[in-house]
C-alpha cells in the first residue's frame, strides 16, 4: 500500500505538515478545497518546495470552474512538479454548490463525466469542441470557435473521483484513474467496491487499473482510558458528517454509512440533528461507527486495522494524523507510515 495525506491550506501549519511528510517519504500529498483555501495556489506553492512526492487536488468541486479552466490548472500544476501532479475532482453538494458558488447542482453526475472528457480533451492538445448536456463548448451563436490550450499537451495527467453514491461510484469505475474515498467501513467495502467493479467492467478494465485511495484520521493510544476519549471526542465530528453536511434532503455522507450497514443508526442520528439537539446527535454516536472507518487505538490495534483495510482492496491510505500541534502531528504521520510499509512488507513476503 502506498501512503497518503490531504491537507486543507487554511488551516494553520498544514502546508509545513505537508513538507514534513515528504521528509518522512509520503508517497502523495492531496490538497483539499471544500469552503476555505483554493487548490490550486497551494499546490503550486508546493510544487516549488517539494521534489519527490505526488501532488493532487483533494478535490477540486467540478461547476465552481470551467472544464478547461480546470484542465489549465492541471497542465500548470503538473509542468511546475516535473510530472508530479494528480487531478482530484468531485461533485460536491447543493450546500456548497448552490450556496456558496451559485451554481445549479443539476446532473452532477453527467457534470462530472463530461467534465472528465472535455479535461482530457484539452489536457491532450485538442481543439475543445464538445456539445454536451452540462457542457457546451464554444457557445452556439456566436463569435467563438473550437481552440486548442497552447503549449504542449500534458495528457499523461492521472484524473481521480471522489465519490459515495452507486452510480457516482459505477462511473469512477469506468472513466477515472483513480478512486478517492472517504465514510469507508472495510468490513462492508463491497457497498463501494460492487459499483467500482462494474465500471470497471463496462469499459473493459480491471481493479488494477484502479488506485483505491482511502482515507481515515489516525491517532495512537497508549491504553484503553485514552482510546474511549479519543471516540468520546470525535462522536460530535461524526454527528455533523451524519447529520449536517448537505442539505436537509441531501446527504451523502449519511447514505454512505447506511449503505454499510448502519441505516438505523445513521438515521437516528440525522434525526437528532435536524431537529437541532447536535449534543443528542454526538451521544447516538457508536463506539463502533467511529472505530470502523478510523484507524484510532493502540499501535497493535492501527497494524491490525491496516491488514484489514489492505485485504478489502486499499491500494493508497490516505492518512489525516490527529494532534493539538505540528509536532505531534508529524509523530503521528510518521508512526503511521512506518505500520504501513512493515504491513505492506508483510504481505508481499507471504
Amino acid at each position: 500500500m502506498r501512503t497518503a495525506t490531504t491537507v486543507e491550506a487554511s488551516r494553520p501549519g498544514a502546508l509545513e505538515l505537508a513538507l514534513e511528510a515528504e521528509r518522512l517519504g509520503l508517497d502523495v500529498c492531496w490538497v483539499a478545497e471544500a469552503w476555505g483555501a483554493d487548490a490550486p495556489t497551494a499546490l503550486g506553492w508546493l510544487a516549488g518546495r517539494t521534489d519527490r512526492m505526488l501532488l493532487g487536488s483533494g478535490v477540486i468541486q467540478v461547476g465552481t470552474r470551467t472544464p478547461v479552466a480546470i484542465a489549465q490548472a492541471a497542465r500548470t500544476l503538473a509542468d511546475l512538479s516535473g510530472g508530479r501532479f494528480l487531478l482530484g475532482l468531485g461533485a460536491s453538494g447543493p450546500q456548497v454548490i448552490e450556496g456558496l458558488h451559485g451554481v445549479p447542482f443539476a446532473r452532477p453526475r453527467t457534470r462530472l463525466r463530461e467534465t472528465v472528457e472535455v479535461v482530457r480533451l484539452a489536457l491532450a492538445g485538442e481543439k475543445v469542441a464538445y456539445a454536451g448536456k452540462t457542457v457546451t463548448i464554444p457557445l452556439p451563436g456566436g463569435e467563438g470557435r473550437p481552440m486548442r490550450l497552447s503549449g504542449p499537451p500534458r495528457s499523461d495527467v492521472p484524473i481521480y473521483l471522489a465519490t459515495l453514491s452507486p452510480r457516482m461510484l459505477r462511473l469512477t469505475g469506468e472513466i477515472a484513474d483513480g478512486w478517492l474515498g472517504t465514510s469507508f467501513v472495510p468490513e462492508a467495502a463491497a457497498a463501494y467496491l460492487t459499483h467500482l467493479d462494474a465500471g470497471l467492467d463496462a469499459a473493459g478494465r480491471t481493479r488494477a487499473d484502479l488506485d483505491v485511495c482511502q482515507g481515515a484520521e489516525v491517532a495512537f493510544a497508549a491504553d484503553d482510558d485514552e482510546l474511549a476519549r479519543m471516540i468520546d471526542d470525535r462522536r460530535p465530528g461524526l454527528a455533523f458528517s451524519l447529520g449536517g453536511m448537505g442539505s436537509a434532503t441531501t446527504n451523502f455522507y449519511n447514505a454512505a454509512y447506511s449503505r454499510q450497514g448502519w441505516a438505523e443508526g445513521a438515521g437516528r442520528v440525522r434525526e437528532r440533528w435536524q431537529l437541532g439537539d447536535k449534543v443528542g446527535a454526538a451521544a447516538l454516536v457508536t463506539d463502533e461507527m467511529v472505530l470502523g472507518t478510523t484507524l484510532l487505538g493502540t499501535e497493535a490495534m492501527v497494524r491490525g486495522r491496516l491488514r484489514v483495510w489492505q485485504d478489502a482492496g486499499v491500494d493508497t491510505v490516505r492518512l489525516y494524523p490527529a494532534g493539538e500541534t505540528l509536532d505531534v502531528q508529524v509523530a503521528t504521520l510518521g508512526r503511521a507510515i512506518e505500520l504501513v510499509r512493515d504491513v505492506g512488507a508483510g504481505a508481499a513476503a507471504m
